[in-house]
């Protein structure tokens, strides 16, 4: 989706970028399609910065972007895991690192594990107020 907004992109790229949406759509983002099950623990503990593994939170942010470069509606099979993003976060308005991903770093751009991260916390507050209608396209 941000190539497709930074070049235009190309009919071939939006036909891969809508079908690959449609998989992670039909498992809500969350579950298997043959068992409905968690796909799981790790979709649904955030840490930041994404990297390379999936998370409910990186993925909503993906769908979050595309809708409003489509200027389209959220779509509803979202719901579990926009859920799933609302329940961790705290009274406090905060989301916590859950986790650091393996790797070498050159420099920590993020709290450590446990406490509360202003990064994932910049990411779900946009979600949930993009989900709850307080940001709309165009």
């Amino acid at each position: 989706m941000y190539l497709e907004a930074a070049t235009g992109g190309s009919d071939a790229l939006r036909t891969a970028r809508r079908a690959g949406e449609e998989y992670l759509l039909q498992r809500r983002l969350l579950r298997t399609l043959s068992t409905g099950e968690l796909v799981g623990p790790w979709a649904t503990r955030f840490a930041y910065p994404f990297r390379w593994i999936y998370s409910v939170l990186n993925a909503a942010e993906h769908f979050r972007a595309a809708a409003l470069h489509d200027e389209v509606a959220p779509d509803p099979r979202l719901a579990e895991a926009i859920e799933v993003i609302r329940a961790a976060r705290r009274p406090d308005g905060t989301w916590l690192q859950e986790r650091r991903h393996p790797g070498r770093v050159w420099f920590e751009v993020d709290v450590a594990p446990g406490e509360p991260s202003k990064w994932l916390s910049f990411y779900g507050t946009r979600v949930l107020a993009w989900w709850d209608g307080r940001l709309t396209p165009g």
